[in-house]
């Protein structure tokens, strides 16, 4: 079961904490992937422990938010007549606060990567399953596309738009052979949240941690390789009936 062998799977964000899950997945799965960062490092550093462990995996540097480094990837990807099995949109970047906090600057900066980056991706894609005769497609989204987070005004709309797309993206494509869905994680310890609590609450580091944990009814942050067992579920051939689906994986967050 969950067999990728001989899927060629784009993963954007792959330097990193979930993305970085999904491409290490995948690629033990029979994946060849194509792990693409913003930082070529990272993306390099996926890439090398996937080969290192007998996967096969390539590198891109990409800011997906820019129309022109997109064109150049999916053309990169898709010469001499390469395919695009699978399109994992996982880049995503973050914003605290409310709308009162939230500049216009701010605002563009997150939609320009959470929500035009996934269209840039999605659009490029497309017409590549199309002509190879379908392929799926899996968004990043959020529990704050699904309910109300406090104090993430920008990323919950952003997120909101996520899943709207994928939803749109899988209606307008289910008799074309591509399905798209999208996963809504809650909390995710990720070197993102470390990060985040160091910059913020210096010296308050566990006890903040044990804040955002208690968030989520099971008492701990979800791990990257949790949502990824997820992603692969939802790539394989065995969710061939699933899409325009939103799955939350939030350790009991929206069930109470």
């Amino acid at each position: 079961m969950f067999d990728l062998t001989g899927k060629t799977t784009i993963v954007t964000g792959a330097g990193s904490g979930i993305g970085a899950a999904i491409a290490r997945l995948f690629a033990r799965q029979g994946a060849h992937v194509s792990a693409v960062d913003r930082d070529p490092a990272s993306a390099a550093a996926t890439a090398a422990a996937i080969t290192g462990a007998g996967g096969h995996a390539s590198s891109h540097a990409c800011d997906v938010s820019d129309p022109d480094a997109v064109g150049a990837l999916f053309d990169t990807l898709s010469s001499n007549g390469g395919r695009v099995d699978i399109l994992v949109n996982n880049a995503g970047i973050a914003h605290v606060g409310t709308i009162e906090h939230t500049t216009p600057e701010d605002l563009d900066r997150v939609y320009r990567v959470n929500v035009f980056g996934v269209y840039l991706c999605a659009r490029a894609a497309v017409p590549i399953m199309l002509r190879q005769g379908g392929g799926v497609i899996l968004n990043m989204a959020s529990i704050a596309s699904l309910i109300g987070v406090p104090d993430r005004f920008a990323y919950s709309m952003t997120k909101g738009a996520v899943l709207t797309m994928t939803r749109s993206i899988a209606v307008d494509y289910v008799k074309r052979g591509i399905r798209c869905n999208c996963i809504c994680p809650a909390r995710v310890h990720t070197p993102f949240v470390d990060g985040f609590l160091a910059k913020n609450y210096p010296g308050r580091e566990a006890e903040m941690m044990k804040t955002l944990s208690d968030y989520q009814p099971i008492g701990r942050m979800g791990q990257p390789d949790e949502i990824a067992q997820l992603a692969l579920y939802l790539c394989s051939d065995e969710a061939s009936f699933v899409t325009g689906q939103a799955y939350p994986i939030d350790g009991g967050v929206t069930a109470v």
